[in-house]
């Protein structure tokens, strides 16, 4: 039974000519494989290959993954002063100050001026530039092992849940199927009694016809065909379990025929003690479709 949970976390680190990279990875649930990146300024370009990359592992799950990247010091671009330009604004920050009384400058507000401080752009090579880019996907694929891995260790832990509530949905439906309101002779009984106090009501109504109409509405009260597609579905859930794989879809349309099959139970029946089943019946289908939500 190989089964992934939908929710996981990873990180995983590498490093490449002393660049330090950094992948963190998180799923929870989602309809499809949903994807949303924290880059670094100037890697957008690996926007799609990442996304392509953690869709092609996964089927299902809405994921979050930040890259950080730390450059060692001899690859930064150092900034340059513009020192011309500088001298002319503080010429005129002087002339300012000494003609309106404005504030003096400061250092630091100078060097926030725009065109002051420059920072030359790095140049790469396109072949250093597509080695560092192997380096990151490969942390990339790291990462998405460990995460593949919580997922799975997870889904064996859903699975044996799983297989609990379908364990229990089938040990309830075998109780209303021995059910002794549901013998012949309690059902005979039963609707003898109801019988006669309606013609003890009303000396009026037929009593033929009001057999007729109480065998018909015996036969309406039957729990028959949703004890038996009860039992088929349990037989189905288990066998999904079995061949594992990316079946949460699948057990999610299953817990709906659970949740109408056993409200057609409670709603037909007709002695207390079948209530009470639908009704804990009704209870672990709901946990059941509650913990499927978080299946691949």
């Amino acid at each position: 039974m190989t089964l992934q949970s939908m929710t996981g976390f990873a990180r995983a680190t590498a490093e490449h000519e002393g660049s330090a990279i950094a992948w963190e990875l998180k799923s929870v649930n989602g309809k499809s494989a949903e994807v949303r990146l924290r880059l670094p300024p100037g890697f957008e370009r690996l926007e799609l290959p990442v996304r392509q990359t953690i869709q092609k592992r996964f089927a299902r799950g809405s994921f979050q993954a930040s890259l950080a990247i730390a450059r060692p010091a001899g690859t930064l671009a150092q900034p340059v002063v513009n020192e011309a330009f500088l001298r002319d604004v503080a010429g005129l920050a002087q002339r300012l100050q000494e003609q309106f009384g404005v504030a003096p400058s400061t250092a630091d507000g100078l060097l926030a001026l725009r065109g002051v401080l420059e920072v030359p752009e790095v140049t790469e090579t396109p072949e250093t530039r597509a080695a560092l880019d192997a380096a990151i996907l490969q942390a990339l694929e790291d990462a998405l092992s460990q995460l593949e891995q919580a997922r799975l260790q997870e889904g064996r832990a859903l699975g044996t849940l799983l297989l609990g509530h379908l364990d229990r949905i089938g040990e309830l439906t075998l109780r209303a199927e021995a059910d002794p309101s549901r013998e012949v002779g309690a059902i005979r009984q039963r609707l003898k009694e109801q019988v006669k106090l309606l013609l003890d009501a009303s000396a009026e109504l037929d009593e033929a016809r009001l057999h007729q109409e109480a065998a018909f509405l015996a036969t309406r009260a039957d729990i028959r065909e949703e004890i038996d597609r009860l039992k088929t579905h349990v037989a189905s859930g288990r066998a999904l379990l079995a061949s594992g794989g990316a079946i949460g879809r699948k057990l999610d349309f299953l817990a709906q025929e659970f949740n109408r099959e056993s409200n057609t139970l409670c709603s037909k029946s007709n002695a207390a003690s079948i209530t009470a089943i639908g009704l804990e019946l009704k209870a672990v289908v709901d946990q059941f479709r509650e913990q499927v939500q978080n299946l691949e």
